[in-house]
This record gives structure tokens, C-alpha cells and sequence, in this order.
């Protein structure tokens, strides 16, 4: 009855819009350790660890949908391979605010573009939602669901049983902790940034052991009220591209607008990248530059010259945050195309020595090889638009690589109203310069999630092994690979 209720709201939602809207019309339903059939192909042999997603599982309450994406409650959907397969479990993180929301059926409080209800002076002092709900990050005994607006909620890595809020051994309740944290491989090192608002405005930057405990810290000023969301590793630095937002605080302090709402674009500011010295964490340079706005960093990596070489999703304004609210009517209207770009700078004198569009299609979601990390890249991963005649109300139909040296072009488009999520990649432990792509994919058609895997450098071949899940998996944001230990 409940699978029949779920379908009648699922047509009723999606009805007149896209197929991919049929994913997002019904909150997500737990499932424990589920074995996957195999729908064709072979799992690569040998092929052992856990993929990680992390996504907004729950938009709506009662027939109200959250006013924004970044709203939407977190939950982590877990695919184990082994010797015997794959198996998968997708839980909710239980936050206390989703508790509480839970107990009562309704939504209690601010987030990101959600404004709590009731009169103004009830919003007043209460703290926003942790909705943890963006990214993961993979520790050898514990699996941070993470949300750029506060501390890292902890779960257990194995049956996703949220352990609560975890304060990294340095983080206090003021503290954020994004949902891009960079892991450099040569050393252990995980290297994170919050930025916190008030009087005055500055990035906390961390670097922690392996472990995940924080072991130094610093501040870096920020030029005002702006939104940073990832950063970039590069050889011997941390570089943050700040945009020309800035953010209206007395809206924010009187609980009239959300933080979405009180964001203004003004590119009279000019962007400002600052460059860190990722040992001493002291400031090398900052310089401004001309206007415009990311989300995502590919990677970053310092040449022989000792110039930074920097992978983006540029937008020419912040309209891309307005299409990103219409995501939960299922049918967004706002054009907002990313484009990827690499940004050529010297870090010492400041000198932007090239900014370049690399490739055409509107995009989003780089990754690279995790071995790559703040190193020279061997080539980008993202999803892309390619056959769709409207992609202003798409999601992404395809994944392709773009090779580092050449900037060669190999892509794979799923058929239509076939979705993929962000991909990511899995090293090959047995030769490193090699390895495989994961991602989930929602198919509208047989309103069916799978999980498909890809050889990396052949992604145009198709999919090797797909399997499918026992629920639908709304779309998410971010997710890692865990090889087996």
C-alpha cells in the first residue's frame, strides 16, 4: 500500500515535467543491507570498497516542499563490493532537527533558503538546520556526513547509524566545516576551510591528521559577507576564490530573508583569490580579478615554474543559486550554464597569466583521481548536457573526460530520461594510473535507480557492470570511494 501511495504521488508530482522530477517527488525510503542483482555485465574482479553518496533525501512535509535544494534532509546511501558483490543500505543522518521535524511531521526550522514558519520574532537567535546533507568524508573508523554550514555529523561506516555531531577535536559550535576537504595522499593530511560570519568575516582554515582530529588552524580575513563553497590543493597551497557576493545582515539578523535571499550579487567587486602556504597556513598573495562565480574546483597543481594551475565551473553570475531553488519544483526555468574553465596564475606576484574556457557544454560536478589530488591531473571527470533540447530543465545526461594533456573529449550519454549523479572515481590498487568510474544513475522511464561502474579512461564504451537498487535514490550532491583495507 505504502509503494502504491508513493507511485500515485509520484505521477501526481511529476506530471507535465521532466522525467528526472518523478526521483525527487517522494522523500526516500531507507532500506537496510540489501544484496544488488546484477542487471549486465561483470563486476571488475578484484573490485573491493564501498561507495558513499550523500544527498538531500527528504524535500517535502505534509504537502510543503522546502523553498531550496540545499535544504532537503541528508541521507547516505552506502554500496559495498566484495567478494560476493555488492550490497547497499541508504539511511537518513539523524540530525536532531530531523528528529524533532520528524515527531511533529512538519518543517521547525530556517536552513540555507528555508525560513522557519511562524511570525519573525520566533526566528530570532535560533540556529539553522544542519541538514547534513552534501558531501562524506571517509575516516579508517567513521564516516562524516558533512554540511558547510556547521560541525560534521559522525556515522558508523558499516550500518550508517548516526553517532551525532563530531568536533574533530578542535572545532567549537561556531565552527563550519565544508563539505570539500582535500586529502593529500603523499602525506595523510586532510586539509578542510569553514568560513564564519559576524562583525567580522574570515575563513577558518584546518589541517588534520588521517584520522580526521584537527591539528592546526588558522584565520584568513575574508574582503566581506561572501559565499565560499570549495577551495583547491595545489602543490604547495590552498587557494580560495572568493565571488563578489555579499550578504545583506540585517535581513539575516532581523529573520526577515534567508541566507539565499539576502545574497546580492555585485560584480563591481571584482573576484579575490587568496593563495596560502599550506605549511605555515600564512597568506602568500591576494589579488582581485574579473567577475564571476563558482561552486566546484576540478583540482589544482603547481608546474616546474612554480605557477598554480586551477580547474573550474564558472557561471558569469549567481543566477545558477536561483536554478538551484527551482530544482524542487521539478521544473526550473532560470538559465544558469556552467562552463569548465582552468585559471593560470602566478602565486607570487599575483598575475593572472591565463583564464580559458576548455570545454563547451554546460556543466557541473569535476572530480579527479583522489591519487591526484593538488598534483598535475591526467584528466577531469563531469557531467555534462549533450542531447537535450531544453537543458535549462534537464538534469545532466552525460559524463565525460577530458584529458589533461591534450584536452581530448571521450563521453558517455545515457539515453534518454536517464540520469546521472556526480562520478566518482575508484583507483585501480593494482595499477595506479588506472581505475574506475561509479555513479548512480535515475532512469524515468522504469522509475528504477542503479548503480553503473565505467572503466575510467574508456567511458565512452559504456557501462561494464550494472546493478540495480531497491528504491529510488534522489539526486544528490557529493560522495567518495573507500577502497577495502
Amino acid at each position: 500500500m505504502q509503494a502504491q501511495h508513493r507511485d500515485t504521488q509520484r505521477d501526481h508530482f511529476a506530471q507535465g515535467k521532466p522525467l528526472w522530477a518523478r526521483a525527487i517527488a517522494t522523500p526516500a525510503t531507507e532500506f537496510g543491507p540489501t544484496p544488488l542483482p546484477l542487471l549486465s555485465g561483470q563486476i571488475p574482479e578484484g573490485f573491493q570498497g564501498t561507495l558513499y553518496r550523500n544527498g538531500p533525501g527528504r524535500l517535502s512535509r505534509q504537502r510543503k516542499t522546502v523553498d531550496h535544494w540545499f535544504d532537503g534532509d541528508g541521507g547516505i546511501l552506502a554500496v559495498r563490493f566484495d567478494a560476493g558483490g555488492a550490497t547497499a543500505s541508504y539511511r537518513y543522518v539523524q540530525t536532531q532537527e530531523l528528529q524533532a521535524e520528524e515527531a511533529k511531521d512538519q518543517f521547525l526550522y530556517s536552513g540555507y533558503g528555508q525560513m522557519a514558519p511562524g511570525p519573525v520574532w520566533k526566528r530570532w537567535g535560533v540556529p539553522p538546520k544542519n541538514v547534513a546533507n552534501t558531501s562524506v568524508l571517509a575516516l579508517s573508523d567513521k564516516l562524516l556526513a558533512l554540511w558547510e554550514g556547521g560541525n560534521p555529523h559522525a556515522l558508523d561506516p558499516v550500518t550508517l547509524e548516526t553517532q551525532g555531531l563530531d568536533s574533530l577535536s578542535g572545532l567549537t559550535p561556531k565552527l563550519t566545516y565544508s563539505a570539500h576537504p582535500k586529502r593529500d595522499l603523499q602525506t595523510g593530511n586532510i586539509y578542510n576551510f569553514g568560513v564564519v560570519f559576524g562583525p567580522k568575516t574570515y575563513i577558518q582554515i584546518y589541517c588534520s591528521h588521517a584520522s580526521g582530529d584537527i591539528d592546526r588552524q588558522a584565520s584568513i580575513p575574508l574582503p566581506g559577507l561572501s559565499l565560499v563553497h570549495d577551495f583547491v590543493l595545489a602543490g604547495r597551497y590552498l587557494v580560495f576564490v572568493v565571488p563578489p557576493l555579499r550578504l545583506q545582515m540585517l535581513p539575516i539578523i532581523l529573520a526577515t530573508k534567508s541566507l539565499s535571499d539576502a545574497l546580492q550579487w555585485q560584480p563591481q567587486e571584482g573576484t579575490q583569490i587568496i593563495v596560502i602556504d599550506r605549511d605555515t597556513f600564512e597568506e602568500v598573495t591576494r589579488f582581485e580579478t574579473e567577475p564571476w562565480f563558482q561552486w566546484h574546483f576540478g583540482n589544482g597543481y603547481e608546474d616546474s615554474a612554480g605557477n598554480i594551475f586551477l580547474d573550474y565551473i564558472r557561471y558569469p553570475d549567481f543566477q545558477t543559486n536561483q536554478w538551484l531553488k527551482e530544482v524542487v519544483t521539478g521544473y526550473p526555468q532560470t538559465p544558469a550554464s556552467g562552463k569548465l574553465w582552468q585559471l593560470h596564475i602566478n602565486p607570487q606576484t599575483g598575475q593572472v597569466l591565463q583564464n580559458e574556457q576548455r570545454f563547451n557544454f554546460g556543466c557541473e560536478f569535476p572530480v579527479v583521481s583522489p591519487l591526484e589530488t593538488g598534483q598535475k591531473t591526467t584528466a577531469i571527470y563531469l557531467n555534462h548536457h549533450s542531447h537535450s533540447p531544453r537543458p535549462v530543465e534537464e538534469m545532466f545526461d552525460s559524463i565525460a573526460r577530458i584529458d589533461g594533456k591534450n584536452a581530448a573529449v571521450r563521453s558517455m550519454a545515457f539515453p534518454s530520461g536517464c540520469y546521472p549523479m556526480e562520478a566518482i572515481y575508484a583507483p585501480d590498487p593494482n595499477s595506479p594510473d588506472q581505475g574506475w568510474l561509479l555513479t548512480v544513475v535515475f532512469d524515468g522511464n522504469q522509475d528504477q535507480s542503479t548503480v553503473q561502474i565505467f572503466t575510467a579512461n574508456q567511458l565512452d564504451l559504456g557501462p561494464i557492470a550494472v546493478l540495480g537498487l531497491p528504491e529510488i535514490i534522489p539526486f544528490g550532491f557529493h560522495g567518495t570511494w573507500q577502497a577495502a583495507m
